[in-house]
């Protein structure tokens, strides 16, 4: 099985300073894509990042976005959980005991970039992502 579990911080406006920052800081490769590499041209806030991961050298995986547009910034409350990897049965059978009685976000399907993904806030308040990544390289 090939999971991990990694902290994800909801920024507002300003993730790439701030991932680029945490990346002089622990060292590593640090990979982003905006809101604009998905949408149509002249989208509002395509300059923002969507997403956006730091692997260190430490083995450490940081990753973080800006809020997506109309989502409001919640400092105090803006980080969440991501589970992700390529184990599709594991990463299933948890968002399923996870988003029991708990608020879906983003249903858990098959996402414009190609990872099967799903958000929700659990019944105790917290807010996973789960992404099972998609190996098949199409």
């Amino acid at each position: 099985m090939t999971a991990r579990l990694n902290p994800y911080i909801s920024f507002a406006g300003n993730a790439r300073q701030a991932m680029e920052f945490y990346r002089d800081v622990f060292g590593g490769e640090l990979s982003i894509s905006t809101y604009g590499e998905f949408a149509p041209p002249g989208t509002p806030g395509a300059d923002n990042i969507m997403h956006s991961m730091l692997e260190t050298p430490q083995g450490f995986v940081l990753m973080g976005s800006d809020a997506p547009p109309g989502n409001e910034h919640r400092p105090g409350n803006d980080v969440s959980v991501s589970i992700s990897g390529d184990d599709d049965e594991a990463l299933r059978g948890f968002w399923e005991r996870l988003s029991e009685g708990g608020d879906v976000q983003v249903p858990f399907e098959k996402q414009m970039w190609g990872d099967v993904f799903g958000m929700c806030t659990d019944r105790f308040g917290v807010t996973w992502m789960v992404d099972v990544v998609d190996t098949s390289g199409a």
